[in-house]
């Protein structure tokens, strides 16, 4: 990820997300989700675009509320793919609804969400991607690197000497206590 520690700062959208967000370790569910969808989202198109879009996918989407998005049905299917403000597409927006039904059986199964992360960590990434791949929809190797980097999760979102790299470390990501943060 060096480029983009080259690259992002000074942009309007990818400055603050990788200033602020990027590799930030993260617990609260509805941000877990939010990210999560947006990788999705992000498959086969630029990330670029999906921060454009981020905004209006927050609103269409109840703010990445689990349970509301979770009882989303036909209706609210229909409403997202007629929602320019968001990227529509069919298997992606079902994915997104249908994984947060599974964010809810964490609750009783793992306690939740990012108990859930903290209950399997640390795993490599090809461990992580078997266990993705079980456990949501739409979550391919690419998809899972980039969250669980993007959450804290796995090393790389930052090239060392990048002030960012330096304010993550010092909140001691779950990456530094993985195995000797290797992917």
């Amino acid at each position: 990820m060096s480029g983009y520690c080259d690259a992002a700062p000074g942009h309007p959208l990818h400055g603050p997300y990788h200033d602020e967000e990027y590799g930030f370790p993260l617990t609260d569910e509805s941000a877990l989700f939010e990210r999560l969808s947006l990788e999705i989202f992000q498959a086969g198109l630029s990330w670029l675009l999906v921060l454009r879009k981020r905004d209006g996918m927050r609103a269409a989407f109840d703010g990445f509320d689990v349970d509301t998005v979770a009882a989303y049905g036909e209706d609210g299917v229909a409403r997202l793919l007629a929602d320019p403000g968001i990227v529509r597409n069919r298997l992606k927006v079902a994915a997104i609804i249908e994984n947060a039904r599974r964010i809810q059986a964490l609750r009783d199964s793992d306690g939740g969400f990012a108990a859930w992360f903290a209950a399997h960590h640390p795993l490599t990434l090809p461990e992580w991607v078997r266990l993705f791949r079980k456990t949501f929809k739409f979550t391919g190797g690419e998809v899972v690197n980039e969250f669980l980097m993007s959450i804290g999760y796995l090393p790389g979102a930052h090239r060392e000497d990048c002030p960012a790299f330096m304010r993550i470390a010092a909140l001691d990501p779950p990456w530094r206590k993985s195995r000797n943060g290797d992917r």
